[in-house]
């Protein structure tokens, strides 16, 4: 029975980098490799296009990186972890089971992970009482956009990743589970843990440890606000958590990679996406990071513990999302000489040109691309020099796709309509918004189940 285990980061978002994560698995020594695909809107998106197929619905890249990581993984013992199912991980594990028996892994074994669909329950939860409130805006209001929901997908604790690992899969694919339960249902089978009083500060533990490095290379020097200073990032490694069954671990990366592992690092990453840093509730437990100490231990090896932790939350996190009309938008760059001046004149004749085609948005926006893009109204005021060169972006959101294609035919009439010497990209066409409704439902509501698939 192990003491220590060892966790790599394999991925922070639908198109990381592949190339670490292979790293990893060949000099990390890892016994998991996790990896996290999803954010809120990605499960709209990837909903979508269950509509128009079926089969899909999950990753587009998983199956080509799993063509690389499967058999990386078989030879070093290592055993993989993903949210890269999706809207459809039923689908995305059938597609692994074909690709292990292309690549000759003959036995493996390939664990779904499903439960976290709400998507066809959303009527019986309004009728068994679920308000859907926003959880943000406090609005009652989901009734009236009911009809446009295209997701639903509740972010589901480490318990069913656990009872995979339990029943011998070597890889794991799920749909909507928390980002960190990648980490904590692995970290939970090894040790045996289950969700009560008496392991409530080690499974805070793990989910802190999970949140750190869930990000993949955002703890090793990437987002960092010392970027500058961090070296080799084009060859960056991603991070691994030396996990102990005492609840402590130390974050580090494999030898001779880019990138850095401090007490600086660990430290921005751990205050990411965080409200209360005392009550960070996950599916999993509560997680207090106020109660932590940090040491670093050596070089790129930092060593996090006295985490405390509480139980189960009583309430689990909904996401749904719906289709919210369209985006148009365009890019005009203006030159040297009165590059600015010019770009106001351009504003100004399309704004007159909205006028004449009878634009109908709900917002409009312009920006100065190297002035107010980032900053908008905040950008600090100051005299604008005669600048080499500036952008403006002109972007509207409607209520048609109609509407939102008058953004990019007043952009290309400015080929001739603007002055001389403009340079225009390739027209932006329309695109749909799908927004998010963040709301909160009974846990027990929600139940996971695992089906193993062997190739």
């Amino acid at each position: 029975m192990k003491d220590i285990i060892r966790l790599g980061s394999g991925s922070g978002f639908w198109g990381d980098a592949l190339d670490p994560a292979a790293e990893s698995l060949r000099k990390g020594r890892l016994d998991y490799l996790c990896m996290d695909y999803l954010a809120e809107l990605t499960m709209a998106l990837l909903q979508r296009a269950k509509l128009k197929d079926p089969q899909a619905g999950y990753i587009p890249d998983l199956a080509e990186h799993m063509r690389v990581l499967m058999p990386l993984a078989r030879a070093s013992g290592t055993r993989i972890v993903c949210n890269g199912g999706g809207v459809n991980p039923r689908a995305a594990g059938e597609r692994l089971r074909k690709l292990a028996v292309e690549l000759g892994l003959t036995g493996l074994r390939i664990a779904v992970v499903e439960g976290d669909d709400m998507i066809d329950r959303i009527d019986g939860l309004l009728a068994a009482g679920e308000p859907l409130a926003n959880m943000e805006t406090e609005s009652d209001a989901f009734s009236a956009l009911r009809g446009a929901v295209v997701a639903a997908n509740v972010y589901t604790d480490g318990s069913g990743i656990r009872d995979a690992l339990a029943d011998g899969a070597d890889v794991v694919v799920t749909g909507r589970v928390s980002d960190n339960a990648l980490y904590v249902g692995p970290i939970m089978h090894e040790f045996g843990w289950v969700h009560d009083e008496d392991h409530a500060d080690r499974i805070g533990a793990a989910i802190t440890a999970g949140h750190i490095v869930e990000c993949a290379s955002a703890c090793t020097g990437g987002m960092s606000s010392r970027f500058d200073e961090m070296p080799r990032m084009g060859m960056v490694g991603f991070p691994i958590v030396e996990f102990s069954r005492d609840g402590s671990f130390v974050v580090t990366k494999p030898e001779d990679t880019g990138g850095m592992v401090d007490a600086f690092t660990v430290k921005e990453h751990l205050v990411y996406e965080i409200a209360d840093p005392a009550n960070y509730v996950m599916p999993d437990g509560i997680a207090d990071f106020t109660s932590l100490r940090l040491e670093e231990i050596g070089p790129d090896r930092v060593r996090v513990s006295g985490v405390r932790g509480r139980g189960l939350p009583e309430k689990l996190k909904l996401v749904i999302g719906y289709q919210d009309g369209w985006i148009g938008e365009g890019l005009v760059l203006f030159p040297w000489p009165r590059a600015y001046e010019r770009a106001v004149k351009a504003r100004q004749t399309l704004t007159e040109r909205f006028e004449r085609l009878g634009l109908v948005a709900d917002d409009l926006l312009f920006s100065f691309v190297g002035l107010d893009t980032l900053h908008g109204p905040a950008a600090k005021d100051t005299e604008i020099p005669d600048l080499n060169e500036i952008g403006l972006r002109v972007a509207a959101k409607t209520r048609s796709r109609s509407e939102a294609d008058k953004i990019r035919r007043a952009c290309t009439q400015l080929w001739i309509m603007g002055p001389g010497g403009s340079a225009f990209g390739t027209p932006t066409k329309p695109r749909p918004v799908v927004a998010v409704w963040p709301t909160l439902i009974d846990r027990a509501a929600v139940t996971q189940t695992v089906t193993v698939m062997e190739a």
